[in-house]
């Protein structure tokens, strides 16, 4: 019987945008509760705000890219979907193109409470806001610049 033997691998240190992914990802975790509040004081849960908060205002959105937004599958969307028709803030109608495909539409209490969402969404959490008026300029130059990055590779 022969013993296969692995070479031992010596750890590197990771790079910067290895680390920066990193610390972003604490970050955000970090701001789980935050954000739970924030959903809270609209009586949403999480999931509830970012719909409101991504649903089209220009064109009704499908079922379909409000998952893709969300990062999730569509039985997830219409749970989420399900609680927000039931307090009057969007409406299902069949899409112009398929009548099997339904087109979620704001309505003017969903078009109010996604305002006071985007107003409320001003003010940042204590990681962010925590930080002096020039590292957070400094933050968004970079993160807008990573952002740019995405869109432009697409």
């Amino acid at each position: 019987m022969s013993v296969v033997r692995h070479p031992i691998s010596v750890p590197t240190a990771p790079s910067s945008g290895a680390r920066a992914w990193e610390l972003m990802y604490e970050i955000l975790k970090s701001c789980k509760p935050y954000l739970e509040a924030v959903a809270a004081e609209f009586e949403l849960t999480p999931q509830g705000l970012f719909a409101l908060k991504n649903l089209g205002i220009q064109r009704p959105m499908t079922m379909s890219e409000l998952a893709s937004t969300l990062g999730c599958d569509a039985s997830n969307v219409t749970s989420i979907v399900d609680r927000l028709e039931a307090r009057g803030l969007v409406e299902r109608h069949s899409a112009d193109h398929d009548r099997r495909v339904k087109a979620l539409v704001m309505t003017s209490a969903g078009l109010e409470v996604r305002e006071r969402i985007h107003i409320r969404m001003q003010q940042p959490p204590p990681a962010f806001d925590n930080l002096s008026v020039d590292d957070q300029a400094a933050l968004c130059g970079i993160l807008s610049r990573a952002l740019a990055s995405t869109t432009s590779a697409a």
